[in-house]
């Protein structure tokens, strides 16, 4: 069970009770460059943004489809490297009040020592980690790491997450639950339809932590969707291609879309 609860998780359903669903939003640190990520995050905040994940690249970003598997390997190319992403972090999390989580994948945080790598999250101001490539029962040093640091340890229910392993699952998070809303990677079409309904349901079910839906959602539409049905709408493929095709300054009127 659950230890705790998170100064995440409080500042989520503090934020909830003035906005009926919050937005969350990912970037990958050092792409196009770390200046274009302190602009688009700027911008982000200024136009609503709730809550963000700050994606330390990775080499093999197993959970991610096209269009952020090619953010990783060009922030990779240009040179982005952990000890930047930690900067950059730090540098965000002091300027814009509020929260912000690290995703990244476990090789990350054995290079550097899991207990060295939470310590430090926490030093900066990080208030959680996704680590999708780490199942809570092969984690144990991890979420000792984060309890003793009061961090949220976010975990995903998927199409494909037995009923009895979402109470598990849920057992060993904070702050929220992602819920990926169909089978695959990020980036993808996802049908917003009755069938996602009935699995959210399920989903709210075995968890009393708040609900995140991401993959796939990408207009003010998807988020009215999920409005009354879960917590926090995730937008990230999405705003990463509308930075590709329109340029950084095209992402703050993006956001106001979602926000409206």
């Amino acid at each position: 069970m659950r230890e705790q609860t998170t100064t995440l998780e409080q500042s989520i359903r503090a934020a909830r009770e003035k906005k009926d669903i919050l937005l969350m939003t990912h970037i990958v640190l050092g792409y196009p460059s770390f200046d274009d990520c302190a602009r688009m995050v700027e911008d982000m905040v200024n136009a609503g943004v709730d809550l963000m994940e700050l994606q330390i690249p990775f080499s093999e970003p197993m959970a991610d489809g096209p269009v952020i598997l090619r953010a990783n390997a060009e922030a990779l190319k240009a040179g982005a490297t952990v000890e930047q992403s930690f900067e950059m972090a730090e540098k965000l999390t002091r300027e814009f009040d509020i929260p912000f989580l690290f995703m990244t994948y476990y090789n990350i945080l054995f290079c550097q020592g899991v207990d060295t790598f939470v310590d430090r999250c926490k030093s900066i101001g990080i208030q959680g980690c996704i680590i999708p490539d780490l199942p809570p029962i092969e984690g144990q040093e991890y979420l000792d790491a984060m309890n003793r640091n009061n961090l949220a340890p976010v975990h995903i229910f998927t199409p494909n997450t037995p009923e009895p392993r979402m109470r598990f699952l849920s057992d060993s998070s904070g702050g929220f639950i992602y819920t990926v809303a169909r089978k695959g990677v990020t980036g993808k079409d996802t049908a917003f339809s009755d069938d996602l309904e009935n699995y959210l349901v399920k989903c709210k079910s075995h968890t009393d932590l708040p609900l995140a839906v991401g993959f796939g959602v990408k207009s003010a539409e998807d988020i009215n969707f999920l409005r009354g049905k879960v917590d926090i709408a995730v937008v990230g493929s999405e705003t990463i291609r509308v930075m590709e095709q329109d340029g950084v300054d095209a992402v703050k009127p993006f956001i106001e879309t979602l926000v409206a």
